[in-house]
């Protein structure tokens, strides 16, 4: 995949600058710091879908398959998916279509509940799965592009904005052990 040329300047900043000539001052850095996030998101995507694309994978489809191969049994409820995935049903009901009809991945009845399904992961599942992890972690994961120290700063800053935003929350103190 060829790499466009840097640009001569940030283009954030620049848009900072014009934030501020036009007198949005208080909002100037927030504005910043959303869309430095949002360029992130968008850089790191495209290496991870460099990475996934020998694989035919979506990001989507890796992470549903992941969730499946770390459950003891290789299966889940398709509501644990979603609940665990942090997103919308259908989405999760169309990528599963998917991993089913590539034989990725077989909807099965669940055990107590008539009216949900549960997901289980196929062995062709589970070998691609594997594969496709270990390309991402030697593509992308071992080497983030920050050093280690900014990866931990970072990984703090954007967990308490995800948990302030109310997408999880703090464990609740554990007991000690007898």
């Amino acid at each position: 995949m060829a790499r466009p040329r840097p640009l001569p300047i940030d283009p954030l900043a620049e848009a900072k600058r014009q934030w501020l000539a036009h007198g949005w001052t208080d909002a100037a850095d927030g504005m910043t710091a959303v869309i430095s996030v949002m360029r992130a998101q968008q850089l790191l995507l495209a290496r991870v879908d460099a990475a996934l694309k020998p694989f035919r994978l979506s990001f989507a489809r890796y992470e549903v398959l992941r969730l499946l191969a770390f459950s003891r049994a290789g299966r889940l409820p398709l509501s644990s998916v979603v609940a665990r995935l942090q997103v919308h049903a259908t989405t999760v009901t169309s990528t599963a279509e998917r991993l089913v009809r590539d034989e990725l991945v077989v909807r099965e009845p669940h055990p107590h509940d008539g009216r949900a399904a549960m997901l289980a992961l196929t062995e062709a599942g589970r070998d691609l799965v594997e594969r496709a992890t270990a390309a991402l972690n030697s593509q992308v994961f071992a080497n983030p592009g920050l050093s280690d120290e900014d990866t931990a700063d970072l990984t703090a800053i954007v967990a308490r904005l995800r948990r302030d935003a109310g997408d999880f929350t703090d464990p609740r103190p554990q007991p000690d052990p007898l």
